[in-house]
C-alpha cells in the first residue's frame, strides 16, 4: 500500500487507502470466545451511493498545503485548532484523542493497542470543524483486551449527536449523517477521503465478519457526521 509522497492534498489522497488498514493494524484478532462476540453491524441499507469531489491529482507536490479545487463551502466552519477529546454518549464513548502520522514505512498510524486504548486523529486530515473531512480511527476490539474504543461504532445511526473538544478551548457538535460497513475489497476512497462542502468528520473502524484464517474483519466500518454547532469547553 503506498504512504504518504507528501504531506498535501496529493499525499492525502494517494494513501486514503492506507488509512483503511487501520484495520489490519486496528485489529488485533478476535479468537475463541472472543469470536463469539461480534460487534454491532450498520443496517445493510445504510450502503447507498455517496459522491465527493475529488482532489486535484496537481495538489501538493511541493509539499505544502495546496490549493486542490474545491466545491464551495457551506454550513458551519470553525478555525484550525487541533481537537483532543472525543465523546459518543450514545455508545458510551469518551476518549482522548492522541495524534496519529505516519510510520516510518509511510502507512498511516494507528492508536497503541492496549487495555486503555484511545482513538487518534490522522493529523494530515482537517482538524475537526474546519472545511473537509477530519479522519478519527479507533481499535473495534483485541483478542487480549476485549472491546476496544469503537466496538460499538456500528450502532451509530443518522441523527445522533457527538462532540468534539479542541485545543482553543471549543468543542465542536457533529450530527451523524450514515454509518455504513465496506467490504475492504471495495472501499469507496473517494466517498470517504474526498473534499466536502462543508466540515466533516469520519469515525473508521473494523467490523464485519471474522476471518479466522487470516485473523483480520473483513470490513470497514465508517461513520459519517456532519458540523451543526460548536460552544466553548
Amino acid at each position: 500500500m503506498p504512504g504518504f509522497a507528501d504531506h498535501g492534498r496529493r499525499g492525502w489522497f494517494t494513501t486514503a487507502a492506507a488509512i483503511v488498514l487501520v484495520a489490519a493494524g486496528v485489529l488485533a484478532l478476535v479468537l475463541g470466545l472472543r469470536a463469539q462476540r461480534h460487534p454491532p453491524q450498520p443496517p445493510a441499507a445504510a450502503g447507498l451511493p455517496f459522491t465527493a469531489t475529488m482532489p486535484s491529482p496537481a495538489a501538493g507536490r511541493s509539499g505544502a498545503s495546496s490549493p486542490a479545487k474545491r466545491p464551495a463551502a457551506t454550513g458551519l466552519l470553525l478555525a484550525r485548532s487541533v481537537p483532543t477529546h472525543l465523546d459518543i454518549p450514545v455508545i458510551g464513548v469518551s476518549s482522548e484523542l492522541q495524534q496519529l502520522g505516519l510510520n516510518p514505512d509511510r502507512s498511516v498510524e494507528v492508536p497503541p493497542l492496549d487495555r486503555d486504548s484511545h482513538a487518534g486523529w490522522y493529523k494530515y486530515s482537517p482538524t475537526p470543524g474546519q472545511l473537509g473531512p477530519s479522519v478519527i480511527l479507533g481499535h473495534v476490539d483485541s483478542a487480549r483486551y476485549g472491546p476496544g474504543i469503537f466496538f460499538r461504532l456500528g450502532a451509530l445511526r443518522p441523527g445522533n449527536t457527538l462532540t468534539v473538544t479542541r485545543a482553543d478551548h471549543t468543542v465542536a457538535v457533529f450530527r451523524v449523517d450514515r454509518v455504513v460497513s465496506y467490504s475492504k475489497d471495495q472501499f469507496p476512497t473517494l466517498a470517504v477521503y474526498g473534499n466536502t462542502d462543508r466540515a466533516a468528520l469520519r469515525l473508521i473502524t473494523c467490523g464485519g465478519k471474522f476471518d479466522l484464517t487470516s485473523h483480520n474483519y473483513e470490513s470497514n466500518i465508517v461513520a459519517y457526521a456532519t458540523l451543526i454547532a460548536s460552544h466553548p469547553a
